[in-house]
Order: structure tokens, then C-alpha cells, then sequence
């Protein structure tokens, strides 16, 4: 074994991951919802980050790389980097 590791191992990388794992009309939704609205994610797209990309582990690389103190506030860093992502998509209204 090569001892690398099955997880993403940065934010960019996991939200990657998210784009291409996400259904299409998942993401609509969740990029039409207002910043103060994504923490509702919390206990669903989060649990599944926390639970399936190694958050967990505080030794893993996507943990370190969030800069957060454990793996609730990890997932988060990631489903808003994936909430901004989709944002950042959307048309542009001048």
C-alpha cells in the first residue's frame, strides 16, 4: 500500500469532488440560498462531508487544510467553498 491517502486532501479538491458527485438540481438549490442560509446544510450535504472525506481524523490533510478546530466547523468550511462555487457560476445581472 501506498500509504496515500483516499480522501481530498485540500478544500479545492474536495469541492471538486462535490461538483461532480452533486446532483444539478441540488446545486441550483443550494446556490440560489442566501449566505445566512447555507449553515442549514449543517446535518446533510455537512454530515455526509464530515462522515465520507476523512473530517474525523484532526491528522488528515482536508482537516488541517480547513483550519478549523474540529470536524463540524471543517465540513462547513467545505460546504460554503462549494456554496461559494455555485454562486460564483450564476449569471451575472448588471
Amino acid at each position: 500500500m501506498s500509504g496515500e491517502s483516499i480522501y481530498p486532501e485540500t478544500v479545492e479538491v474536495a469541492v471538486r469532488l462535490l461538483l461532480d458527485m452533486v446532483p444539478s438540481d441540488e446545486q441550483a438549490r443550494i446556490a440560489a440560498m442566501p449566505r445566512d442560509a447555507v449553515v442549514e446544510l449543517h446535518w446533510g450535504l455537512g454530515m455526509w462531508v464530515r462522515n465520507n472525506l476523512g473530517l474525523w481524523s484532526s491528522s488528515g490533510a482536508l482537516f488541517k487544510a480547513t483550519g478549523q478546530a474540529n470536524a463540524d466547523d471543517a465540513s462547513m468550511v467545505v460546504v460554503e467553498a462549494f456554496w461559494q462555487r455555485l454562486r460564483d457560476t450564476l449569471p451575472k445581472l448588471h
